[in-house]
C-alpha cells in the first residue's frame, strides 16, 4: 500500500483521485491540502477524502510522500518547504518556472531530499511500447524523432527519451504561427454545444543535436480536438516507427513490417471487464498494462505507473523520474519559447543538474 497526500484541488487532482478510486488496493490518500472551501467541500462529498488546511496537519498523517499539484511559482515554495521538513515530495511538472528556481531546487538534492517530479508520458501505453521496440535494438540507433502529441516540457521529454539523451545541449530554432480549428470537447470530455471557431498558436522547434535530431510541433487543440490527430516518427538506420507502423529490416533483405495493435478487454462479448490488457507488436507483447482490471484512460494508467514507482523510490528504489531529469526538459523548453519569442537560434548550455 502506497500512502500519499495531496497538496491542492484542482483539476489535475482527480486524475490521482480517480486512480486511488480504482486502486484502493493499492493506493490510499490520508488527506488533502485543500484551502478553498467550495473545493475542499467538493473534494469531501464527491471523492470522500479528508481535507486539511495547514502543512501540519498533512504531515500528521504521516504519508509516505505529498503530491504538490500546484501553480508554478508555488510549487518550489512548497516544494523547499516539505523537504527542509523530511518529507518526500512528488511534484506535478514544472517543479518550477524559471531556471534561477530549478537551480534552487538542486541543491535540495545536493542536501539529501527525496525529490521526484510527475512526468508521466514516457510511460503511456503506446510511448512505452514504442520505447520498448527502440530498446530492443532493431531500429538501430535512433538519429531522429518528430514528437507531435504534447506541449513544452512534455514534448521534449518525449524526445530525449526517444533519442536515447541525457543532459546534451542541442542548438534551438523555433517559430510559432496561428491556426484557427473549429472547437472541439472541454477539458472535462463534455462536447460542444455550439459550433465555435477557436484561434490556437502552434509552436515548432527543431532541436540539433549534432549528430540527433529532434522535431516539436504542438497546437493546444489537440488534446481535445475531434480533428486534430498526433503525430510521431522515430527513425534509426535500419528502421523506423511512424505512429503506430514498424518497419524494419531483419537482414539487409527482408524486411519487416507491423502495427501495433490494442489489446483490450471487454469488447464484442468479452466479460473479463472494460480495461487495456497490452499492446502487441507483432508477435510479441511490447507493453503490458501493469494495472488490469481497473478502468482507467492512458493518462491515468501512466499516472499510476509513477505513483508506483515513487513509492518504491521513497523506500530506496531507482529515480522514477529525477528533478534532473526534470529541469532539463523544463530548461529546453525555456529556450525554445525564447527562441521562438526572438526568430533566432539558441544554444543550449550544460547546466548543473547534469551531474
Amino acid at each position: 500500500m502506497t500512502r500519499f497526500s495531496i497538496v491542492g484541488g484542482g483539476w489535475r487532482s482527480e486524475f490521482f483521485l480517480r486512480i486511488v478510486r480504482e486502486l484502493g488496493d493499492q493506493f490510499e490518500i490520508p488527506a488533502m491540502l485543500v484551502r478553498n472551501p467550495e473545493r475542499a467541500e467538493v473534494m469531501r462529498k464527491d471523492w470522500g477524502v479528508k481535507t486539511v488546511t495547514t502543512i501540519d496537519e498533512i504531515l500528521a498523517d504521516h504519508p509516505d510522500f505529498v503530491v504538490t499539484s500546484l501553480s508554478w511559482d508555488s510549487n518550489p515554495v512548497l516544494m523547499r518547504e516539505l523537504a527542509e521538513r523530511g518529507m518526500a515530495v512528488f511534484s506535478e511538472t514544472p517543479p518550477a518556472p524559471k531556471v534561477n528556481d530549478l537551480l534552487g531546487l538542486v541543491d535540495l538534492i545536493k542536501a539529501g531530499a527525496k525529490l521526484q517530479v510527475a512526468e508521466q508520458y514516457f510511460l503511456h501505453p503506446e510511448h512505452a511500447a514504442r520505447l520498448s521496440v527502440i530498446e530492443s535494438g532493431v531500429l538501430g540507433d535512433v538519429f531522429q524523432a518528430q514528437v507531435s502529441v504534447c506541449h513544452g516540457y512534455h514534448g521534449i521529454s518525449l524526445l530525449r527519451r526517444f533519442l536515447g539523451l541525457g543532459y546534451e545541449a542541442p542548438r534551438i530554432s523555433a517559430y510559432r504561427m496561428p491556426e484557427t480549428v473549429t472547437g472541439g470537447p472541454d477539458r472535462n470530455g463534455r462536447p460542444p454545444t455550439e459550433e465555435r471557431t477557436d484561434t490556437m498558436t502552434q509552436m515548432v522547434a527543431h532541436l540539433d543535436f549534432g549528430d540527433r535530431h529532434g522535431v516539436f510541433d504542438f497546437v493546444g487543440s489537440m488534446y481535445h480536438s475531434y480533428i486534430r490527430s498526433h503525430r510521431i516518427l522515430i527513425r534509426g538506420p535500419k528502421g523506423e516507427i511512424n505512429f503506430d507502423d514498424v518497419r524494419y529490416l531483419k537482414d539487409f533483405q527482408t524486411p519487416i513490417e507491423y502495427t501495433f495493435r490494442r489489446v483490450e478487454a471487454g469488447h464484442t462479448g468479452n466479460l473479463d471487464g472494460h480495461f487495456l490488457q497490452g499492446i502487441l507488436a507483432g508477435e510479441h507483447w511490447a507493453y503490458r498494462n501493469p494495472f488490469p482490471f481497473a478502468r482507467l484512460m492512458d493518462d491515468e494508467i501512466a499516472i499510476a505507473a509513477m505513483l508506483k514507482g515513487m513509492g518504491e523510490y521513497v523506500q530506496g528504489g531507482p529515480d522514477v523520474y529525477s528533478l534532473a531529469e526534470a529541469c532539463q526538459d523544463h530548461y529546453l523548453s525555456i529556450l525554445m519559447n525564447e527562441a521562438a519569442d526572438s526568430g533566432q537560434p539558441i544554444q543550449a548550455e550544460i547546466q548543473p543538474w547534469a551531474n
